[in-house]
């Protein structure tokens, strides 16, 4: 059977250039409530966190081509 990827996951995670590859994910909060928060704070919002380490690994079983 033809292993697949997450549909919803692909949208959701991306993997860093770098050798290692770490895991990203894009930050909440950027979908409402836009007036009350600063340009900086909208700005941090686009540069993405990594994947906790407990997550990696459901990340991955998920994103199995990723």
């Amino acid at each position: 059977m033809k292993l697949k990827n997450s549909s919803t996951a692909k949208k959701r995670f991306r993997r860093t250039a770098g050798g290692k590859g770490k895991l990203m994910q894009k930050k909440s909060a950027k979908n409402h409530l836009l007036l009350n928060k600063s340009k900086r704070q909208k700005d941090a919002f686009d540069k993405g966190k990594p994947v906790s380490k407990t997550n990696v690994r459901r990340v991955r079983s998920v994103l199995p081509h990723l």
